[in-house]
C-alpha cells in the first residue's frame, strides 16, 4: 500500500486525509491536536504533532512517503513546497501560495518530480476545464465565477471561511489581473463589482479577484477573467476595513508594543467567520469557456453547486477542494500523469482521460459539474 503524508489537518486537508485513507496508508502532519485527534478517533488515521515551518520537520514528515500533499497555509505554502522538492517527493499542493511556483520548476525537474500546484477548485478544477478546451477549440474567451458562502447570512459579514482568515484576506488586498484583448490589465482587488442572479444562490455580488494565477502564463486566450462571489454589500464594508488599515502587514505600535494590523484583523474575523459545527454552506462555481471549434463559435458553460455533506461533516468547500486534489492523487498513484516539473492544473486537463477520469471521481463523492454546449449565432 502506497504511503502518502499529508502536510495540514485544517478543514480541507482534513477532508484530504480522510478521502485517501480508503486507499492509502496515510499520514496527517499538523501542530493543531484537536484536528489531529479528530482524523485519529473517526478514521483510524495516523497523526504525527508537528510544526512544519521546521524545514527538518518537513523533511522527516515527507522522507518515507510515496507520494505527499502539501495543504499548509499560504503563507508557508512555497518554502514548504521547496522542501518537498529537495526531498525528491512527487506532491499535490493546495496551499494557494502568493509566490510564482515556476520559480521552483528548475529544481523539480532536476529532483525528478511532479509538483502540481494551485490543485483545488479555483484555482484548480477552473483550470483543468480551461486546459481541456483550449487544447479543443481555438479559445477566444475565459471566466470564472466563484465562490463558497453559508445558506444562513450572519450580520455583518454574511461570510464564514474554511480557509486561514489571512489567506481570504488576501483576497482582498492583492491586486486582481486579468487578460482583456491579448493585454494583462491590473486593477485593484474588489473592484469592478456586478450583480449576478444565480437559480439556486440567488443574487450574488462579483469582484475582481487575482485568481487566473498560472493561466495568465500558460493559455495564450484573448480574453480571462476570474471573480469571486459574495453576498452582495460585501465589498463596501471590505473596502472600509482596507482603507483603514485593517489589512495592513506594516507592524505599527500600540502601547509600547508592535503588532501588524492584519494578525490583528484576522484573530478578530476568525471566530466570527468560523462555521458552526454542522452548519450547512455552498459553493458555487461558473465556467465558461468560448471560441471556434470544428468552425462553428462554440460556447461551453459549467455550472456548480455542492453543499456541505451531512453524513460525513464536510464542508462543500473542503469537498470541492480537497477531492480534486485527491483525485490528481490517485492519477499520479495510477501512473497516468508523469510530468516532471512544476505542473498547473491546466497541464492535466490536455489528456481527455485524465479530465474524464478527474471529472468521474468527483462525481462518485458527489461533486457534480454540469455543463452545456451552446451555438452562437
Amino acid at each position: 500500500m502506497k504511503k502518502i503524508s499529508v502536510l495540514g489537518a485544517g478543514m480541507v486537508g482534513k477532508a484530504i486525509a480522510a478521502d485517501l485513507h480508503e486507499k492509502f496508508d496515510v499520514t496527517s502532519y499538523d501542530i493543531d491536536e484537536k484536528s489531529l485527534a479528530f482524523l485519529s478517533n473517526n478514521f483510524d488515521i495516523q497523526v504525527n504533532k508537528t510544526d512544519l515551518s521546521s524545514d527538518t520537520n518537513v523533511l522527516n514528515a515527507v522522507k518515507n512517503a510515496d507520494f505527499v500533499v502539501n495543504a499548509v497555509p499560504g503563507y508557508m505554502g512555497y518554502h514548504t513546497l521547496e522542501q518537498i522538492i529537495k526531498a525528491k517527493k512527487n506532491v499535490v499542493d493546495i496551499s494557494f501560495f502568493p509566490e510564482n511556483a515556476f520559480e521552483l520548476n528548475k529544481l523539480a525537474e532536476t529532483n525528478n518530480v511532479t509538483a502540481i500546484v494551485d490543485c483545488g477548485v479555483a484555482p484548480g478544477m477552473g483550470n483543468i476545464i480551461c486546459g481541456y478546451h483550449n487544447e479543443r477549440m481555438q479559445m477566444s474567451d475565459y471566466k470564472c465565477y466563484v465562490g463558497g458562502l453559508p445558506f444562513v447570512r450572519e450580520w455583518p459579514f454574511d461570510y464564514k471561511a474554511v480557509f486561514s482568515p489571512i489567506d481570504v484576506i488576501e483576497e482582498y488586498m492583492r491586486p486582481a489581473r486579468y487578460i482583456q484583448n491579448n493585454e494583462t490589465v491590473v486593477r485593484e482587488a474588489l473592484s469592478d463589482t456586478e450583480l449576478i442572479n444565480f437559480e439556486k444562490a440567488g443574487t450574488l455580488e462579483s469582484f475582481n479577484s487575482d485568481g487566473l494565477r498560472t493561466l495568465m502564463k500558460t493559455m495564450k486566450i484573448p480574453n480571462m477573467i476570474e471573480k469571486t462571489l459574495r453576498y452582495p454589500g460585501t465589498v463596501e464594508y471590505m473596502k472600509v476595513l482596507r482603507a483603514c488599515g485593517f489589512f495592513d502587514k506594516k507592524e505599527v505600535n500600540v502601547k509600547g508594543k508592535k503588532i501588524r494590523p492584519l494578525d490583528l484583523t484576522a484573530a478578530l474575523l476568525f471566530p466570527k467567520w468560523k462555521l458552526k459545527k454542522g452548519e450547512k454552506e455552498f459553493t458555487i462555481m461558473q465556467i465558461t469557456c468560448e471560441g471556434i471549434e470544428k468552425g462553428e463559435n462554440i460556447r461551453y458553460v459549467y455550472e456548480l453547486f455542492d453543499v456541505y455533506n451531512d453524513e460525513t461533516d464536510t464542508s462543500s468547500m473542503a469537498r470541492t477542494t480537497g477531492y480534486t486534489c485527491t483525485a490528481v492523487v490517485n492519477l499520479l498513484a495510477e501512473n497516468l500523469y508523469t510530468h516532471k516539473g512544476i505542473s498547473p492544473p491546466e497541464y492535466l486537463g490536455i489528456s481527455e482521460n485524465n479530465f474524464k477520469f478527474i471529472l468521474k471521481y468527483l462525481l462518485q463523492r458527489g461533486v457534480e459539474y454540469k455543463f452545456k454546449k451552446e451555438i452562437i449565432n
